[in-house]
């Protein structure tokens, strides 16, 4: 069985990159080709759910819906690659990530061709110029995601967000769409310190070893989209970072405070 849903997933990441080359190659608009890559990032997320067998509860999807026609800084915790899959899967998004990620010998080509805008977190010298680079993005239409705790985490909690990149939503003045993520179950059981490292995935781990162990399992997971935050004018970068990240956090440990 294992054997068959690999191949599947093979089939997908191919059918990914038909589509990806024939964009790259007759799309020369780079917006354009930009705006037909997330399209289909998004189209072959909801393929990737049925594929990992996941089960997705959306919550609140009115304040995505409410966001549909206008672009955002949608900015989301992260524990996973399949934060991506789910995300991708609700709507036409940018991702942000790491030069690293983009350097990737298998992430590598999905990102650049999935429409993904990179930073370098090695070298601060060229944030100005990367937060330029992603205010633009938004000022030519685009959702983008910031993951904004610069890198996925074991789930325990929400680390502190860094708040450099939310200079965007003040350049732009767009609003930001605060996401909370959650993995609730594995094979109908309660995530927990002994099996959140089967969907978690952050540090050293290494990928297709953690790719291969999902392949048998069935996945809950949880989007909670909170109310957008609108009034950006008059704000600093650090205090709407602060507010976004006190929203998420306070979300993301709801059910332990009740």
């Amino acid at each position: 069985m294992r054997s068959i849903r690999f191949i599947y997933h093979l089939w997908l990441v191919a059918d990914f990159f038909i589509v990806a080359y024939w964009i790259r190659f007759t799309t020369f608009n780079p917006v354009l080709r930009r705006q037909r890559y997330v399209a289909n990032t998004s189209r072959i997320s909801r393929k990737f759910l049925k594929a990992f067998r996941i089960n997705l509860n959306i919550k609140n999807e009115q304040a995505l819906r409410a966001l549909k026609d206008s672009p955002y800084l949608l900015v989301a915790n992260h524990t996973s690659y399949l934060d991506v899959i789910l995300l991708a899967s609700l709507e036409n998004l940018s991702f942000i990530t790491s030069v690293e990620m983009g350097n990737n010998y298998f992430l590598g080509p999905i990102t650049r061709m999935g429409g993904s805008l990179f930073t370098n977190r090695k070298k601060p010298v060229s944030l100005k110029k990367e937060i330029e680079n992603f205010s633009r993005a938004i000022d030519n239409g685009f959702k983008v995601v910031l993951f904004a705790e610069g890198t996925s985490t074991n789930g325990v909690t929400v680390k502190a967000f860094r708040s450099s990149l939310f200079q965007i939503a003040v350049n732009t003045s767009c609003p930001i769409l605060p996401v909370c993520i959650k993995y609730k179950s594995l094979d109908s059981q309660p995530i927990s310190p002994d099996n959140r490292d089967l969907i978690y995935w952050y540090g050293e781990m290494d990928f297709a070893p953690h790719f291969m162990k999902l392949l048998d399992r069935r996945i809950g997971a949880e989007i909670e989209i909170l109310d957008s935050v609108v009034q950006i004018e008059g704000k600093t970068r650090a205090e709407l970072s602060n507010e976004v990240f006190q929203r998420i956090h306070q979300c993301y440990h709801a059910e332990a405070q009740k």
